[in-house]
């Protein structure tokens, strides 16, 4: 069992000021696999206060010399990828072949792409007789959440070290083991003492310490949409920045012109991917009216090849949801889905055949569901995914935008110049054309109750800096 119970403050290992601990439960077996504190306000104070002095001297370092930071963060993480692989296996159920291929090496995406900003970036611009500077906002708190943990924290704290800010993360509690390699990453790299800081803990006290605190300057959330709107909330009182990346129920568009079987196919497994814990995923595929029937035969073939098994095998298989709290709100609302009249094309209630433990969820599909229901407008967060007709183009697009939500969009067509039209008119963050992949590049982020702000590329590197005027120099 892995036993962590410091936190990382001022650059080195502390012991916590408070006494309760949480267990890490490993979700395909059940079972605890680690231990660490849970941290108080007062462990919060301590943290900023070292990010604070921190701040004084990083935010005078130069564009070369943060270079040189990340290229050693850089080095250090390559030597660490697969043990960071095999603990987002271990605490959150990411299968082996998904941890490999993609939750462990997003990292790396994420130093290589803050490196490429950083070094064409200009921190200064000569305007006429006003020079405009950009300086790094100060301290930073960061709270990632379990689907996607690595990529949360470094998606965050690369740009955030590269701008010249100091932090405090505070990872989920449901999976915290990752983020204690990377700290360690970081501690070897060199980063200097008190500009990263680590504070374990659950949200009602950590993450409303850290929200609130008068000496954060910057709040950077990750999470549910309840959960942010609360962040939001206690952050208002010191007027700090706050950022947000939450919830989804993105709209997956078959326009006529598509090839619907390869479409559907590929949609079920976009939705499926990470067990469906993915804020971005594809959870209501819009489908033709005439072609709801053949839709539904596609979309059952491509489930019933997804496998639900033990994540820590060699096999291409369907991990566990991350927590029995999440299992149990999965299957809440697949008994929904069925009270409220949608078609169950396959899956359903309870655990696939054969897995007697661990929070595994069969591969559902919904058929004939209408926006209005249940399964349409919550988040899931769980490999469901929901089927709806649609008469025309103007009635999908319109359903499409029916949601508070508006982080992603997909839209399938044989055309794609007629994809970027219909992908216009989505009030959404992204849009992914015919199974387009992320790009590390471009921004992410939200429409509506999906969020503020963006992370990412140029766009997500310019949120943890300040614009200063600066009157009367020479021109």
């Amino acid at each position: 069992m892995r036993e962590h119970l410091k936190f990382y403050i001022g650059g080195r290992w502390v012991e916590p000021l408070g006494t309760k601990t949480i267990d890490v439960i490993n979700p395909a077996t059940e079972q605890v696999v680690g231990r660490v504190s849970l941290g108080t306000a007062e462990d919060v104070d301590r943290a900023v206060a070292a990010a604070r002095k921190a701040f004084e001297t990083y935010s005078r370092t130069t564009k070369e010399e943060r270079i040189a930071l990340i290229e050693r963060i850089q080095g250090c993480y390559q030597e660490r990828l697969g043990e960071l692989a095999e603990t987002v296996t271990l605490e959150m159920g990411a299968p082996k072949w998904l941890a490999t291929a993609a939750q462990a090496p997003v990292g790396l995406a994420h130093i290589a792409q803050t490196l490429e900003v950083l070094k064409k970036f200009e921190f200064q611009e000569q305007r006429g007789t006003t020079r405009i500077v950009k300086e790094p906002v100060g301290v930073c708190g960061f709270i990632t959440p379990w689907n996607w943990p690595i990529n949360q924290v470094m998606c965050k704290v690369m740009p955030a070290l590269a701008a010249g800010c100091t932090m405090v993360l505070k990872p989920s509690e449901i999976t915290p083991l990752n983020a204690i390699i990377l700290t360690e990453i970081f501690d070897k790299a060199g980063v200097p003492a008190g500009v990263f800081n680590l504070v374990n803990g659950d949200g009602p006290t950590v993450g409303t310490a850290i929200a609130s605190h008068p000496g954060i300057d910057m709040v950077s959330f990750t999470g549910s949409t309840r959960a942010g709107i609360q962040v939001a909330k206690n952050a208002a009182d010191t007027v700090k920045r706050v950022t947000q990346e939450l919830g989804g129920k993105s709209a997956n568009i078959v326009l006529e012109d598509a090839d619907l079987a390869k479409a559907v196919s590929r949609g079920v497994q976009a939705c499926f991917q990470n067990s469906g814990q993915s804020c971005n995923a594809p959870t209501r595929m819009f489908v033709p009216a005439a072609k709801h029937v053949e839709a539904l035969k596609a979309a059952k073939a491509a489930a019933e090849k997804v496998v639900p098994g033990d994540p820590a095998s060699d096999a291409m298989v369907l991990g566990p949801v991350a927590s029995k709290m999440q299992y149990d709100k999965i299957q809440g609302l697949i008994n929904k889905g069925i009270q409220e009249g949608a078609e169950l094309v396959c899956g359903g209630p309870g655990r696939p055949q054969g897995l007697e433990k661990g929070y595994f969820v069969k591969p559902t599909v919904f058929g004939n569901v209408r926006n209005n229901m249940t399964i349409a407008r919550e988040e899931i967060f769980g490999p469901v995914l929901c089927i709806l007709p649609y008469q025309n183009e103007e009635e999908a697009v319109s359903m499409a935008n029916d949601t508070p939500y508006g982080l992603s969009g997909y839209v399938q067509s044989g055309d794609v110049q007629h994809a970027m039209k219909v992908a216009a008119r989505l009030r959404t963050g992204n849009v992914h054309i015919n199974g387009a992949g992320p790009d590390f590049a471009a921004p992410f982020g939200g429409y509506k109750q999906s969020g503020n702000g963006r992370e990412w590329g140029a766009e997500g590197f310019e949120e943890f800096l300040e614009t200063k005027a600066v009157l009367g120099t020479a021109a």
